[in-house]
């Protein structure tokens, strides 16, 4: 079915009978204002926040309890359009009734002229963002105005032809809901077994811990101090890089993506002789991002698994493991439970707003030791979990491409 759809000819598109249409003979702007949510009708609120860029439906939404802000009124059917910073592209479906931002449009088709939910997949068109992108007016936070939005024109297929992309684009959605549902359910399963391999509850021995960590361990794993299991802990360098790929590959703070390396926007340093082979990287080795203006990113973690000679910056902290005692695959996965991040939380220093760790918070975390056997049985089970982690992703980056490939081949 995928190869099938990629196919303009399986979708067996004739657009000699579409007719040019300006969107606002097919969708009209409601202003229906709530004064006071809190007091209304309406239980939920979709504020800009609550979009994603690229989703057909909204899937996020807040309460109006607290809220006394006016605010439009929508129906569940109705299209909401972020209309402030239209680069972000952000414009959903809802299917339930609620009240949203003042800046966003409320859009309501016109059902003699299209059938229900159509028109979500045309404003989603990369034709219609260029268009509202360079219609967009303002200084600080640019605004798109529905009269200019209004006269984007437009090739509209006859009410059985809407029907039938409709039909297929809907049911791509649901595939693309399927896989997100898939991925939060892997997602919550391997946070929950990762900390029962590592946190089970219990005490343990109180020399040791001197924070609420003792809280969560189990009693039945030894615990010591990461600095007795280290054979080199560093920073890294803190000389100028450039992007014209001169010299060694650094790997910085934004190279540590969701627990794991990305060597997407390298950037590169000379570096040669002592300074290099004090900054220079070997697989098994463990990079931790020592200082950031988001605490819940200082202490992330990677393994280094590549060994193509890369070197690393300052703003990150290296620490190498006597791997006769401690499996890296297995260190590294701990330094990632919820326990460890609160402890370097807990433990980071602010300075000029950014928060800050240092080599001795590092090597004063408390680490479990285990039998080599049991740490790769752990590490085994870990990514068991996440190779069906990686498949599914895959499945939804190919899902959305391919939605997204066939809307802009239609509209």
């Amino acid at each position: 079915m995928v190869k099938e759809v990629m196919n303009e000819r399986a979708l067996n598109i004739n657009m000699s009978n579409w007719t040019p249409t300006k969107l606002g003979d097919v969708l009209d702007d409601i202003s229906k204002r709530v004064d006071n949510p809190s007091q209304s009708e309406y239980d939920r609120f979709v504020g800009l926040e609550h979009f994603i860029s690229g989703d057909i439906r909204i899937k996020n939404w807040g309460s109006t309890e607290n809220l006394t802000s006016s605010t439009k009124a929508f129906k569940a059917g109705d299209i909401l359009f972020a209309r402030r910073n239209a680069y972000l592209r952000r414009s959903s479906l809802v299917d339930f009734d609620g009240c949203c931002s003042g800046d966003a449009f409320v859009l309501r088709e016109n059902l003699e002229k299209v059938v229900p939910g159509f028109m979500a997949f045309v404003i989603n068109s990369n034709a219609l963002w260029d268009y509202a992108n360079e219609n967009a007016a303002g200084t600080m936070s640019q605004r798109v105005k529905w009269r200019d939005l209004a006269n984007y024109e437009f090739l509209l297929p006859p009410k059985s032809e809407q029907a039938r992309l409709a039909e297929l684009l809907w049911a791509m959605d649901e595939v693309i809901d399927t896989n997100l549902k898939s991925q939060k359910s892997l997602d919550a399963f391997y946070a929950s077994t990762r900390e029962n391999e590592f946190l089970k509850k219990g005490n343990t021995n109180a020399l040791l811990y001197n924070s609420r960590l003792k809280e969560d361990v189990n009693i039945d794993i030894q615990f010591i101090k990461l600095g007795q299991v280290l054979t080199d802990i560093k920073y890294g360098t803190s000389r100028k890089g450039n992007t014209e790929m001169k010299g060694v590959p650094v790997l910085g703070i934004p190279n540590v993506v969701d627990e794991r390396l990305s060597l997407n926007n390298l950037n590169y340093a000379e570096l040669e002789g002592k300074e290099l082979e004090s900054c220079k990287l070997t697989n098994g080795d463990i990079v931790i991002v020592r200082t950031n203006g988001n605490p819940e990113y200082t202490g992330k973690t990677a393994l280094y698994n590549i060994n193509e000679g890369h070197a690393f910056a300052s703003y990150l902290i290296k620490i190498s493991v006597d791997k006769n005692l401690i499996n890296p695959e297995f260190l590294v996965r701990f330094l990632q439970t919820r326990t460890a991040r609160r402890y370097f939380r807990r433990h980071a220093t602010s300075t000029a707003g950014n928060y800050n760790i240092n080599t001795e918070t590092i090597k004063s975390i408390i680490v479990p030791v285990l039998p080599k056997e049991k740490q790769n049985e752990i590490v085994l089970k870990l990514q068991t979990i996440e190779d069906s982690m990686s498949k599914v992703s895959d499945l939804l980056i190919r899902s959305n491409f391919l939605q997204k490939s066939l809307i802009n081949q239609i509209f």
